[in-house]
């Protein structure tokens, strides 16, 4: 008789590594494929091929370069529609210091992974358990995120370029179409949810007596609207507040 081996035995640690890298690559996938609606959105608000390849390479954070070919699609000012994006585009730098701590780059290392501090590395990033699992999560999920999100920019492109009036084909609503997509997931209690429903109702009335990208602006002003708010209600209640728990 042939002597059976016993299999082999498969390190916890390895076990683990290989979760963290399937979950990184299952969200870098999905939201890098929906670059390709920048691209068409992008090269649909008056943008060169160039110009639009550059937004991704270079500011790489989906809801500031929405914001931003939103702004100019509507025809608005430049200079407003970068201010838009800009100030969506500071939260990153709060994600940045707590990304600093967890991961524990070198210092080398660090100016080369901040391009990759966005919503996704980070959410990856804070939901593991190890630092070790954290540095993999963040560096599979940015270096997926990267490679597709400006590839399919590129093809998103040359595709409304292609295509010709990406008006006609009802493609300029793909870009307000995904960031609600990837917006939405992300209103887990109810403080986030008001903040939401504000900044829209401010962001849409503003919409036909302003300058197109000036209502983005104005709609930002929900956020401390919404935590006057619910700092005196927590004040008046003594600290407790009901509606953050559901």
């Amino acid at each position: 008789m042939a002597e059976q081996t016993a299999p082999p035995v498969i390190p916890e640690r390895t076990k683990a590594d290989s979760a963290v890298v399937r979950d990184a690559l299952g969200v870098g996938i999905a939201v890098g494929l929906s670059g390709f609606a920048f691209g068409v959105t992008s090269a649909g608000s008056g943008l060169s091929l160039l110009q639009t390849c550059a937004l991704s390479l270079l500011v790489f954070t989906g809801a500031s370069q929405f914001a931003l070919v939103g702004a100019l699609a509507a025809g608005g000012n430049p200079f407003t529609a970068a201010a838009g994006a800009f100030f969506l585009g500071t939260r990153n730098a709060f994600y940045g210091l707590r990304l600093s701590q967890l991961l524990a780059l070198p210092r080398g290392v660090k100016p080369f992974a901040a391009q990759w501090v966005i919503d996704e590395t980070t959410a990856v990033a804070l939901a593991q358990p190890t630092r070790r699992a954290a540095r993999i999560g963040f560096t599979v999920t940015g270096l997926t995120l990267y490679v597709l999100w400006n590839l399919t920019t590129l093809l998103g492109a040359l595709g409304a370029e292609a295509l010709g009036d990406t008006d006609a084909w009802g493609l300029d609503a793909a870009g307000p179409a995904v960031f609600l997509a990837l917006l939405a997931p992300m209103l887990k209690t109810a403080t986030e949810r008001y903040t939401a429903a504000i900044a829209v109702v401010l962001g849409l009335g503003l919409l036909p007596v302003l300058p197109a990208g000036v209502p983005v602006l104005a709609a930002a002003l929900a956020a401390p609207l919404v935590l006057w708010v619910r700092g005196r209600r927590m004040g008046e209640s003594g600290g407790n507040d009901e509606g953050e728990a559901r």
